[in-house]
């Protein structure tokens, strides 16, 4: 072998390729689930960029799978569809059991914002409540327009790190251990001041 050779791409570990192939997978049935609730609601690119604020042409990009959704504006599109970003995840994964072991729950990332979400207890026909963990890189920092649906009931417990939240313009910072509970009916907010990551459980209530 000629020592200028170029080297070989290392081999994905098993468990590492089953992974991207999982997410992968993910991402085209949320894209073409939001194709589908689009044409359900009648509505084109043009009207869906209206109510949502989204330009049409990254609209079409989504469905489409030519780039995949950021946080932000996956929220905007739960509010326009009335869903929390729960819901949405879970018309796109199989009806969830019971009992979900820590290897079989949805973990979605938004590299660019730096934000991992864990659907820990996913949302179910007839129930109201579900459970999340996030996770915030230091700086990260995430907006929402709106809550999916007004009045949406939210519990909040950091577990490592710090994080600073704003809901409906008033800003609170919580550590490890605090917990702050509120109803939302405007803008949230979420950033990690750092220097470390953030990680904390959402509590969800449907009003």
């Amino acid at each position: 072998m000629r020592d200028d050779a170029p080297a070989a791409a290392p081999t994905p570990a098993p468990a590492e390729a089953d992974a991207d192939a999982v997410a992968a997978a993910l991402e085209d049935r949320l894209a073409a689930r939001l194709a589908e609730l689009r044409t359900e609601h009648g509505w084109s690119l043009d009207e869906l960029a209206s109510r949502s604020g989204i330009s049409r042409s990254t609209l079409s990009r989504l469905e489409r799978r030519e780039i995949s959704p950021t946080a932000a504006l996956l929220g905007r599109l739960c509010a326009v569809y009335r869903r929390t970003m729960s819901r949405l995840l879970a018309e796109v994964e199989p009806e969830p059991p019971q009992l979900v072991p820590a290897a079989a729950q949805t973990v979605w990332q938004d590299p660019a914002s730096g934000f991992t979400r864990r659907a820990v207890s996913p949302p179910h026909p007839g129930l109201r409540g579900e459970v999340v963990e996030g996770v915030l890189r230091p700086g990260a920092d995430i907006a929402y327009d709106g809550p999916p649906v007004p009045g949406l009931e939210q519990h909040i417990w950091v577990l490592e790190g710090a994080v600073e939240i704003s809901a409906d313009d008033r800003v609170q910072r919580l550590e490890a251990g605090d917990s702050l509970r509120f109803r939302l009916w405007g803008r949230s907010r979420f950033h990690c001041p750092g220097p470390e990551p953030v990680r904390y459980a959402v509590f969800v209530v449907l009003p």
